[in-house]
């Protein structure tokens, strides 16, 4: 602007020395404002590889955080509390008579004896207490899968006792009168008439339960013995 100022002033004074000639004004010299630019839009965010990896990683750990708080928040259920020992029930109370039977294994046996059993065993688990027949020996009629009942006598390998001959009596009765209190189950039912393997082990387990018979007629007690059994047995018995 300066350099422009000095030319102009030169020569206004140039023309000021020629006669004739009045000094003109130079032209105004005006300047032109340049054309207005559109604003610049908004500059844009671009965070980069590294800030797009950083924005992910902070939205994977605000996911991690509200799910951890979900869990935390989840309603629990409360544990049971167990049963306080005093609304327990006491187990059932089983006796060792009731649960055992007591039996006299005799005869041809390794160990005769008496022995205790758990309550429903058989003869034969009788004999195997016993140590087992002896070698040679048979069980002959004997019932191996007969329940025993307690205080029952059980003769192994020898015959029971035969009753001996019929002898005179006024009422007529054959044989004679076997012991209530000393015949063992097998010659209860191989003597007495109507009296079969059950019966005889009824009689046995009375006579054990009430310490023996005190007089015929309590073989009516014995379950299974009615009025016509009994008057067919009471001249064959006694005490």
């Amino acid at each position: 602007m300066r350099h422009h100022n000095g030319a102009s002033d030169r020569l206004r004074a140039l023309l000021a020395r020629i006669p004739g000639l009045a000094p003109a004004e130079p032209p105004a010299v005006y300047l032109r404002s340049p054309p207005d630019l559109p604003d610049d839009p908004a500059p844009r965010l671009d965070p980069g590889p590294s800030g797009a990896k950083t924005l992910a990683l902070v939205a994977v750990i605000a996911a991690l955080a509200a799910a951890g708080y979900l869990w935390m928040a989840r309603p629990r259920p409360e544990p049971a509390q167990a049963p306080s020992p005093a609304t327990l029930s006491p187990p059932p109370i089983t006796t060792q008579a009731a649960a055992q039977v007591v039996v006299d294994v005799s005869g041809k046996v390794r160990r005769p004896g008496v022995f205790t059993l758990p309550n429903g065993a058989r003869v034969a688990d009788a004999i195997k207490a016993a140590g087992g027949v002896r070698p040679g020996t048979a069980t002959g009629a004997l019932n191996l899968a007969r329940k025993v009942v307690d205080g029952e006598q059980i003769p192994v390998g020898i015959r029971a006792p035969t009753p001996e001959a019929p002898a005179p009596s006024t009422s007529g009765a054959p044989g004679t009168p076997i012991d209530l209190n000393t015949a063992t189950a097998d010659q209860l039912d191989s003597a007495l008439p109507g009296v079969g393997p059950v019966l005889a082990q009824r009689i046995v387990a009375y006579r054990t339960q009430h310490g023996g018979f005190r007089t015929v007629d309590q073989l009516q007690e014995v379950s299974g013995i009615g009025n016509r059994r009994f008057t067919d047995l009471k001249p064959l018995v006694r005490v």
